[in-house]
C-alpha cells in the first residue's frame, strides 16, 4: 500500500466491509481531484454537490459522484482531454482504474465521465495480505461519476479550500450559501420517477443546522434556466417558503429514508422525517443570504 494511502485511511473508522468502501472510495474521490488539479482543469472550473461538502465542509454522510461547474459558459469545453490525468493520478497509488467519457447524444448542459475498477481489487490494494475480501461479490465494481455543466447559470460565488492528502494542492468550490442554493434547486426541482432522493432532504437539515444562508439570486437564476420559475418572476423568501411547503407535501418520506440509509452511519437521525418536521425547521431556520 501506497504510505499516502495508509496515512488517509487513519481517519475512518472502519468496522466493517461498508466501512472499507465508502472509504476507499473518498480516497479515489480526492485523489482524482489531484489530478484534476495537475491538470490545470480546476483553473475553469469549481466543485460542488454532496462530495464537495463531504471532503471540505465535513458533511456527515458519504457521497458517490462528484460534480463541477465551469466559472464560465462554454458549449465547446473539452472534458475529455482532462480525464486521463484522473486515470494517471490514481495509477500512481497503485489504483487501476478504466475511465469513459460519455459522448452527448441529446442536447444538454451536461458533460460526463466514468471512473470504473473491480470492487474486489481495490479494496485488497488498501487490505494487503487479507486474501479474498468476504461479502464482495467477485463482479463488483466501483464506479465513480463525473458531471460538468458547461452552461452554468450566473450567481454563485466561488473560493478556493485546500486539501493536505495525498499531497497539498487546492481546489476552487461553490461558497457554502451557493451550494445550499443548489441544493434548494435539487429539492425544488429533481424529479425521479420512482426514487426520492432523501440524501438531498438530509443536507438540507445539515444546512439548517449550521445556519447557512442562501445565496437566493443563484438558486433564481437556476430555477428560471430549469425552467421551474418563470423569467419574469423574483424569488424572495415568501415564494421560496411556499414552493417548499408544496414539495414537502409531496414527498414520500420512506423512500426518502431509505435513499439515504447506506450513506449515514446514525441511522436514528431520521426518525422524525416527515412533512411537517420539514415545514416546522424550514420555518424557523431558513436564511436568505445579503
Amino acid at each position: 500500500m501506497h504510505s499516502a494511502i495508509e496515512v488517509m485511511l487513519q481517519k475512518y473508522e472502519i468496522k466493517s466491509v461498508e466501512d472499507r468502501k465508502n472509504a476507499l472510495k473518498e480516497i479515489i474521490q480526492e485523489i482524482a481531484l489531484l489530478g484534476l488539479f495537475r491538470s490545470g482543469f480546476l483553473n475553469h472550473a469549481a466543485f460542488y454537490g454532496g462530495t464537495a461538502l463531504r471532503i471540505f465542509y465535513g458533511l456527515d454522510r458519504f457521497s458517490e459522484d462528484m460534480d463541477f461547474s465551469l466559472m464560465n459558459p462554454d458549449e465547446n469545453f473539452n472534458l475529455e482531454k482532462y480525464i486521463k490525468y484522473i486515470r494517471n493520478e490514481l495509477a500512481s497509488f497503485g489504483f487501476d482504474f478504466t475511465m469513459e467519457h460519455k459522448k452527448k447524444t441529446v442536447n444538454t448542459n451536461i458533460l460526463s465521465a466514468f471512473m470504473k475498477a473491480e470492487t474486489e481489487i481495490l479494496l485488497l490494494e488498501i487490505t494487503p495480505g487479507s486474501g479474498k475480501i468476504n461479502g464482495i461479490h467477485p463482479n463488483e465494481k466501483t464506479k465513480i461519476k463525473l458531471e460538468l455543466d458547461i452552461n452554468p447559470p450566473a450567481g454563485a460565488d466561488f473560493i478556493v479550500k485546500y486539501l493536505l492528502n495525498p499531497i497539498p494542492f487546492s481546489v476552487r468550490l461553490y461558497s457554502e450559501e451557493s451550494l445550499f442554493a443548489g441544493k434548494l434547486h435539487a429539492i425544488l426541482c429533481r424529479k425521479w420517477k420512482t426514487r426520492v432522493k432523501g440524501r438531498d432532504f438530509y443536507d438540507y437539515i445539515w444546512y439548517l443546522s449550521r445556519g447557512t444562508k442562501i445565496n437566493l439570486l443563484h438558486l433564481e437564476n437556476r430555477m428560471k434556466q430549469s425552467g421551474h420559475l418563470a423569467k419574469e418572476k423574483i424569488l424572495d423568501r415568501i415564494t421560496l417558503l411556499e414552493l417548499l411547503d408544496e414539495r414537502f407535501s409531496s414527498v414520500d418520506f420512506r423512500l426518502a429514508k431509505q435513499d439515504v440509509l447506506p450513506f449515514i452511519k446514525n441511522k436514528s437521525s431520521l426518525e422524525l422525517w416527515s412533512a411537517d418536521f420539514f415545514r416546522q425547521i424550514t420555518k424557523d431556520r431558513l436564511l436568505i443570504g445579503g
